[in-house]
């Protein structure tokens, strides 16, 4: 079967483009293509207002699977924000119909995305904000023309410490259930219950926490954390925990006084807002 050259990403103000992943994946990309697709923004950028950006103003890493439609993973490529040509790929494939899916985030490192239904993202990694992109798409003798739009599909809690720090604390450690580090593609939604666990060194005082997690199979969860201080040895001097609700593209704020005052543990229950401009504000 003739094979036709499927996929030319260009991402409009991006300035440069990893060279195609080989590793344990093996993944090819090739320079030109006759499916031409241009990503032109992420929608919903920045939590508190709709809004688009470029990619390059949202993240630094891009990563471009195509599968078969029973799942199978045909081509991959994974690009960083330093490389140059940063948003531009292309794959050749045999004439069908494909599953694309385009993730875009600022981890560490790429998402293990073997299996389609389950993207995933490790503790290690680390979380970020995190854009998806996924349908099918079919090849065949005539050139194709896409211009995609990637949209958010985490949710955040911002926890936030007001009062100071204790001399010998110099870290603080969130472990957390309830939400997911993994996803499926053709949802956004979480796929695997997964304890997402984040360390912050705080020499620098930092008082705010970002800490983000896919819904596990629903655009709300619940996640129920864990936060203990720690020395520089990583004795636990404080613990505490709470519940707290997150939905999909919001930003749920969680402040209080963590040590002074307050109970070993807090239960929240709030009713969100639809709207996407809305910003949770709770206290512990």
């Amino acid at each position: 079967m003739k094979k036709l050259v499927f996929l030319f990403f260009t991402l409009l103000t991006l300035y440069s483009c990893e060279k195609p992943y080989v590793g344990e994946d093996d993944m090819t990309s090739e320079q030109q293509g006759n499916l031409m697709v241009s990503v032109f923004q992420l929608e919903q950028t920045p939590f508190s207002a709709i809004s688009r950006a470029p990619a390059t103003e949202t993240c630094t890493r891009l990563n471009f699977a195509v599968y078969q439609l029973d799942g199978t993973r045909v081509k991959q490529t994974n690009q960083q924000l330093s490389d140059a040509g940063f948003g531009a790929t292309s794959f050749t494939l045999e004439a069908g119909t494909y599953q694309l899916v385009v993730v875009a985030h600022s981890s560490n490192g790429n998402p293990t995305m073997t299996n389609p239904a389950k993207i995933q993202f490790t503790n290690a990694q680390g979380f970020s904000d995190t854009f998806l992109y996924c349908d099918e798409v079919t090849i065949s003798n005539d050139p194709v023309s896409l211009s995609l739009t990637l949209n958010r599909i985490v949710s955040l809690c911002r926890f936030v410490i007001t009062d100071d720090y204790p001399e010998d604390v110099a870290k603080m450690r969130f472990t957390y259930t309830g939400g997911s580090g993994t996803f499926d593609a053709a949802t956004g939604f979480g796929s695997v219950k997964s304890t997402q666990t984040l360390t912050f060194d705080i020499a620098s005082n930092q008082k705010q926490f970002d800490l983000y997690s896919f819904p596990y199979a629903s655009t709300e969860c619940t996640i129920h954390l864990k936060t203990d201080a720690l020395d520089a040895a990583e004795n636990i001097l404080f613990e505490r925990e709470f519940d707290i609700p997150l939905t999909r593209n919001k930003i749920t704020w969680f402040s209080g006084t963590y040590f002074i005052g307050g109970s070993e543990s807090a239960d929240v229950s709030v009713d969100i807002n639809n709207a996407w401009e809305d910003e949770i504000h709770l206290t512990y």
